[in-house]
């Protein structure tokens, strides 16, 4: 992996891609945006991507987190970060994470990233449980199942142990006050807009995703599913593949073959994408059947490229590991009330969500995304 730049460098090259703060990302869930318009019955529209990321914003939250740290002893802190799968897309997450240990002076050593091999929930279960017992101080969770979660997270929070939301947020639990991710809602109604366009407002659609009760997958279904009011497009099936790609693929060709009136695919996992596409390519309906996606894996963004994924909504995992480390370190060091203090004034209006952005990657502005890619040092 290359290693990163200063966060000042990733912001500025987030700038050049003109990024937006996480108000004007609020903003384009509404559907405000002139492009977002689609008649029912409407002839389909080629997409427009925009890459708008929440760096600026969070560039600031860094430095002053890192001030505020500055000539404080970090011997004490443990942290890491644990994520719901082993995909590509958590890649960018582990570089940022690391990224953000290093410019703190956080040995390595201290700093633990784990990915479930396979996705599952006593995978993620038994990593929380060695990192308990090895004295973590801290970490940041994309949360498998947050309702299974919230015991253990409560557990860990009486102790003093600093958890933190990233990618999906925890309501109901002790770790509910402070979510670092994409405004999910926003990210789905995103990708229903772009969704509508691609149709011409018309047509039916499928739902594959790798939970129906984790909060980002449910949030993201609402907006898209809420992009989608108004218009002659239905959704014929919502299914679950278990936070597996090759289950995805086999779905997807299934619903292909037992539903002819199925014209668009919305895979909402990273690698869902890949998978609707490989499934669309076998068989032969990459003219009629048209795929949006989450997230920017490599072969999404080949399928991208090669026009069977009309779209793709991206949000930032290197800035959920990056920022993520300087929250938790600052937690253990200044203590959660102080952190909150400095994170408060770059907070979205529910008061809870630290947006990562969200924006929209399609085939004519993907070498402007893999260009911010390079420079994050995670192409």
């Amino acid at each position: 992996m290359i290693r990163t730049r200063r966060s000042r460098t990733v912001a500025a090259a987030a700038v050049v891609l003109i990024s937006l703060a996480a108000a004007g990302c609020s903003k384009n869930a509404t559907g405000s945006s002139g492009s977002d318009s689609a008649s029912p019955g409407a002839a389909p529209v080629a997409l427009a991507g925009s890459v708008t990321f929440n760096q600026t914003n969070l560039a600031k939250l860094d430095a002053a987190l890192k001030s505020a740290l500055a000539g404080k002893d970090l011997s004490k802190v443990d942290i890491a970060m644990v994520v719901n799968v082993a995909a590509d897309y958590w890649k960018a997450g582990q570089v940022g994470f690391l990224k953000g240990c290093s410019d703190l002076g956080i040995s390595k050593s201290k700093c633990t990233y784990f990915a479930p091999p396979n996705g599952k929930l006593t995978e993620q279960n038994s990593e929380l449980e060695t990192l308990r017992s090895q004295g973590v101080t801290g970490y940041s969770i994309s949360a498998i199942d947050p309702t299974s979660a919230a015991g253990t997270i409560h557990t860990d929070v009486q102790k003093g142990i600093g958890v933190l939301a990233i990618d999906s947020p925890l309501p109901g639990t002790d770790a509910a006050s402070l979510y670092l991710g994409t405004p999910n809602y926003t990210a789905g109604f995103q990708a229903g807009t772009a969704m509508k366009q691609v149709l011409g407002g018309k047509g039916k659609v499928a739902i594959l995703v790798g939970s129906l009760t984790a909060s980002n997958a449910t949030q993201r279904i609402a907006g898209f599913e809420a992009a989608l009011k108004g218009t002659k497009i239905t959704v014929a099936q919502k299914v679950n593949d278990n936070l597996q790609a090759s289950t995805a693929t086999s779905d997807a060709e299934t619903i292909l073959a037992n539903n002819p009136d199925v014209t668009g695919l919305y895979g909402v996992y990273s690698y869902d994408g890949p998978a609707l596409a490989q499934a669309v390519t076998s068989a032969g309906k990459t003219a009629s059947v048209h795929i949006v996606s989450d997230d920017s894996d490599a072969q999404t963004l080949k399928f991208i490229k090669s026009g069977v994924i009309s779209g793709t909504v991206v949000q930032m995992p290197y800035q959920q590991g990056y920022t993520g480390a300087y929250i938790l370190a600052a937690e253990k060091v200044l203590g959660k009330s102080a952190t909150m203090a400095l994170v408060k004034p770059y907070l979205e209006k529910d008061g809870s969500t630290l947006s990562s952005g969200v924006g929209l990657v399609t085939k004519s502005d993907l070498s402007a995304y893999q260009s911010l890619e390079s420079q994050l040092g995670i192409g």
